[in-house]
């Protein structure tokens, strides 16, 4: 504990939650060893600070230490940052140059925003993980070096794998050891902390009173998101040092400075963004239509059952009235109940209309002697449907819920 406190003050690092502390102890904990590291964490929440802490608390703090902004590098020149070029390798290049590599020799490299590297470049730094060999921009001699690499991305890795932008292989290299950085949303016990920090800071640098917040608007500090992180609260306590004349700041003066806060804080759904294949939705219908089928038919069963033992019903009303509670009458379970003689039938509603026969015309049905076969019962519905829109196949496939394409070719399938 006395360690890890020493390492806060060393690198000043403010805060006590326990996700940063296991950070930061994992951080010590490989220190000693050469394994790579790889520490991933949100835009903001101090992951340059971790590279540090295993640098100065390993064997290698007296060798060099150079962090590389990936990010920042263009790519035709990304390769040369990295690894050095040969004088004439391409225009412009009027020397050789040695490369981070080759600088940070027996030390460490932190390579930040990795997932932002080429795909050509990562094949390079593949190779100086599993052979510590690279060859420089225009040459063909290969030299060796002895570099611990610690990198760090504050974007979806996974996600970067699937799209093919991050090498699946070198991303398994540097995960040696993970290093995961909390976002501050999740280290609400720190947040005032570092606030009360930051605007004591910049109390003495602007040579003002400090500034302090009301219960209220300790309130909203800690409960809001920060998707900025440490970088965003260091910001908002700067601006608010220097622009607000009151030194004590309430909920109102500090929503002002919070970006999205007068928004809505609940989840948003993000729309899919794959789309239903045609025949899919087909295979829906055509699924829909066969299970309206099944219940007309099994309804035509239980009026016959009913009609064929009409003789044992013993019911105070007419057969058409008990027929038409069975079918018209709702219920909020979805089945509706009726006693004979001490007998308790349920029977299942559905909410489709178009299902609900009237009970004088049920003795007619002649549903169960019609063709099942599910082809027979598009074609038909495709023909009522063109018949009905006066052969425009635009407005039939609207009323079928198909595509006009998927029509065309049902007509042509069926001969229609």
């Amino acid at each position: 504990m006395k360690n890890l406190q020493a390492i806060k003050q060393r690198f000043g690092i403010i805060g006590n939650s326990p996700l940063l502390n296991f950070a930061i102890e994992t951080a010590i904990q490989v220190a000693p060893t050469d394994v790579s590291v790889f520490i991933n964490g949100e835009s903001g929440t101090g992951k340059e600070a971790m590279p540090q802490i295993i640098h100065h608390s390993s064997a290698r703090k007296h060798n060099p230490y150079i962090a590389v902004n990936c990010g920042a590098i263009p790519e035709g020149t990304i390769d040369s940052e990295l690894f050095g070029h040969e004088k004439g390798s391409f225009t412009g290049a009027h020397e050789s140059r040695k490369g981070y590599f080759e600088e940070a020799n027996t030390g460490t490299i932190f390579l930040d925003e990795v997932a932002e590297l080429p795909l050509s470049t990562q094949v390079r730094l593949l190779r100086v993980l599993e052979t510590g060999e690279f060859i420089k921009v225009g040459s063909s001699k290969i030299i060796k070096t002895n570099v611990r690499i610690i990198a760090a991305t504050n974007v979806n890795v996974s996600k970067a794998i699937k799209e093919g932008k991050f090498r699946e292989d070198l991303y398994f290299r540097l995960n040696t050891v993970p290093i995961a950085m909390p976002p501050l949303r999740e280290r609400q016990e720190d947040i005032h902390l570092l606030f009360r920090k930051f605007a004591s800071d910049f109390a003495e640098k602007y040579r003002m009173p400090v500034l302090k917040l009301d219960d209220d608007a300790v309130e909203l500090l800690c409960t809001y998101r920060w998707p900025g992180n440490v970088r965003q609260l260091k910001n908002i306590a700067e601006q608010m040092s220097v622009l607000e004349k009151e030194r004590v700041i309430n909920r109102d003066t500090l929503s002002n400075y919070l970006p999205g806060y007068s928004k809505s804080q609940l989840p948003v759904l993000i729309p899919h963004e794959e789309k239903i294949d045609e025949d899919e939705k087909d295979m829906v219908y055509k699924i829909l239509f066969d299970l309206k089928n099944d219940i007309t038919d099994l309804k035509s069963l239980v009026v016959g059952i009913l009609q064929s033992n009409s003789d044992n019903i013993d019911l105070n009303e007419s057969n058409s009235a008990l027929l038409h509670r069975i079918f018209d009458k709702p219920t909020n379970e979805g089945f509706q109940s009726y006693s004979n003689k001490g007998n308790s039938i349920q029977m299942p509603l559905t909410p489709s209309e178009e299902i609900y026969k009237p009970a004088e015309k049920i003795e007619d049905h002649t549903e169960l002697n019609e063709s099942l076969k599910l082809a027979d019962r598009e074609k038909e519905l495709i023909i009522k449907a063109l018949k009905k829109h006066h052969n425009k196949r635009k407005y039939a496939a609207s009323d079928l819920g198909i595509s006009e394409r998927t029509l065309y070719r049902k007509i042509k399938e069926y001969n229609i």
